[in-house]
């Protein structure tokens, strides 16, 4: 009861968060538009897409939204996965950097980090369930990034 209760809250704060970068942009335009900056945010929001749509692939029937993991998953490292483990938060951070930039809106980006720390500890939390659920984990953990290749 208690892990479904922290699965279903971790759920709606990564809901609202995202719906809260959705409603900035739009309302809290920036005057700062550059085409440099909109560019970038294009970029971002279509390799967010994209990343998305790789790791609901890859992940199949093992995909949930919340950290524990479900009863029949298996430990996915195929696909996105083999360079990435969390790449469904890579995508969700990607497109809302590229939602803010897109609307040249501060409150977005702001809520964008809001959103990347909230993401990074959901992930901790997740690692460490996946660890005592898969004892090939800590393998896999070594040699994949968590969002980003390369840097973190």
């Amino acid at each position: 009861m208690l892990t479904s209760l922290s699965d279903r809250n971790w759920v709606i704060g990564q809901s609202v968060l995202m719906l809260a970068v959705v409603i900035l942009g739009v309302t809290q335009r920036g005057t700062w538009h550059s085409d440099a900056g909109f560019g970038f945010g294009a970029v971002c929001f279509v390799l967010g897409a994209a990343t998305g749509i790789w790791g609901v692939r890859s992940l199949g029937r093992s995909r949930t939204p919340n950290p524990t993991p479900k009863a029949d998953a298996e430990l996915v490292q195929h696909g996105i996965y083999r360079r990435l483990r969390h790449p469904l938060y890579s995508s969700v951070m990607l497109a809302s950097l590229g939602w803010a930039l897109l609307w040249a809106s501060t409150a977005a980006i702001v809520m964008t980090v809001v959103l990347c720390v909230f993401f990074d500890a959901k992930a901790r939390l997740e690692e460490q369930l996946m660890q005592a659920r898969f004892p090939e984990y800590a393998a896999y953990r070594q040699r994949t990034w968590r969002f980003l290749p390369g840097l973190y």
